[in-house]
């Protein structure tokens, strides 16, 4: 560590500055939600052809983050568990990489696919 001169040719200790008045890291908003669009899409597996990739949108306040994330299934399946799956993978992930609590995940299902052996079987052709 170097000193600090107080002009007269005398080096000085260094100030020493308390943790907590050291300044504090900010996580922009895009960056949470881009986490937890990832995480999301981690908890869904392969998607259907046509299907977007999952996007989230964030409200982040202190060290807390709601989650708005906007997707679409494959059909038929199970939507609440799959969405559950989401909900699960977004806390734990969001958590884990940025260091938020995230009480709230709301999932929106924006589209269903219908799978293509669904489609065949029931006479339908796309």
């Amino acid at each position: 560590m170097t000193g600090v001169s107080d002009g007269a040719g005398e080096l000085l200790e260094p100030a020493r500055v308390a943790p907590g008045e050291r300044g504090a890291t900010r996580i922009a908003d895009r960056v949470v939600a881009k986490v937890a669009a990832r995480a999301a899409r981690e908890a869904l597996g392969p998607l259907h052809p046509d299907a977007a990739r999952p996007y989230a949108t964030v409200d982040v306040r202190h060290d807390t983050a709601r989650v708005r994330v906007h997707l679409e299934l494959d059909y038929p399946c199970d939507i609440g568990d799959r969405c559950g799956r989401v909900r699960h993978q977004v806390v734990q992930r969001v958590r884990a990489l940025v260091g938020m609590a995230v009480p709230e995940v709301a999932v929106q299902v924006e589209r269903l696919h219908l799978s293509a052996e669904h489609g065949a079987r029931h006479g339908r052709t796309r």
